[in-house]
């Protein structure tokens, strides 16, 4: 493996050693990082780095880390009947529209409900042999908990392949709508900022000056009202929480999320979650080549606050 080289800026300067590499490497734990330390995989000016060293301004670290993480201590899904609202349905995938609150695959310490458990119990013999982790079987990409809207998820093992294969080459067209602070002065507008794990709250994601991974966000205003505007966003990359992290970056984070400043009251708007809704998915049909659109009706509580302060917007009038 080619080792990376990273010179120390003032952005940087000051940050623990493991807590930088965290920020740089989030699919990796802090402890899987730590233990690539004691073994000696970085080295700053020349000597060994420890992870608990503090990093200076002029600094040049050197490192090589695990391409992937250790298995985690995440149950294997269990079988579970699930209302799945589908969208469409084939020989090769299946297209979703996920509630919000639903969490998509279980990982370390979730052990609720789950897409995947719903999936187990819909198709046991088709999805428990589908992907590359028994975890996530069938599964492509993925929403937040908290996010609701269009999820593609694959049948066969052929068609798994092929569509990570897409969301790699990024031939995946990911559109969002958001309600969130309002003030813009453009009405549109691209974020270009690296995303890593806040070096300071492994709970957040961060938009990072160094450290982070390539991230792309861009946004149109389709318009504004009592403080809060309506976003159309679409995602160039697929970085964790990343909308709403760059709208927090940019001053205007997505209303109903206090992770990344956005409130839960806001008068006369009430958000039991991020108002964040995964509206459409263009994708290569896995088998065929086919260009398909889908979009996924937004739920009734974005519905309810969208038609206070966007009431005057047809959405299917918005472009593609």
């Amino acid at each position: 493996m080619t080792p990376e080289t990273l010179d120390i800026d003032e952005a940087t300067a000051g940050l623990r050693l493991d807590l930088l590499l965290v920020a740089r490497h989030p699919h990796l734990s802090r402890t899987t990082i730590q233990r690539a330390l004691a073994r000696g995989c970085a080295s700053v000016n020349g000597e060994p780095g420890k992870a608990g060293q503090r990093l200076e301004k002029g600094d040049r670290l050197t490192y090589h880390l695990p391409q992937e993480a250790p298995p985690e201590a995440a149950p294997l899904p269990k079988p579970q009947e699930l209302p799945l609202e589908l969208l469409y349905e084939d020989e090769a995938i299946l297209v979703l529209n996920k509630p919000a609150g639903l969490v998509v695959h279980p990982g370390a310490g979730e052990e609720g409900t789950t897409l995947v458990a719903g999936l187990l119990h819909r198709e046991p013999e088709a999805f428990a042999s589908v992907g590359e982790d028994a975890r996530r079987p069938g599964i492509v990409h993925r929403l937040d908990k908290d996010t609701s809207g269009v999820l593609v998820v694959a049948r066969t093992q052929r068609a798994w392949s092929a569509l990570k294969q897409s969301f790699l080459d990024r031939q995946v067209d990911k559109l969002y709508l958001a309600l969130a602070k309002g003030g813009f002065q453009e009405d549109f507008g691209a974020i270009d900022a690296p995303i890593g794990r806040d070096p300071r709250n492994r709970q957040r994601m961060a938009a990072l000056p160094q450290g982070g991974r390539e991230a792309l966000t861009k946004y149109r205003v389709i318009g504004e009202k009592q403080g809060v505007a309506l976003l159309q966003v679409r995602l160039y990359t697929g970085r964790t929480h990343q909308i709403r992290v760059h709208l927090s970056h940019l001053g205007h984070p997505v209303l109903g999320d206090p992770l990344y400043g956005g409130p839960r009251q806001w008068p006369p708007f009430l958000a039991p979650r991020q108002m964040l809704h995964a509206w459409k998915l263009a994708l290569p049909h896995p088998l065929t080549g086919l260009r398909m659109v889908f979009t996924a009706p937004t739920p009734p509580d974005f519905r309810r606050n969208l038609d206070l302060f966007a009431q005057d917007y047809d959405l299917d009038g918005l472009a593609q």
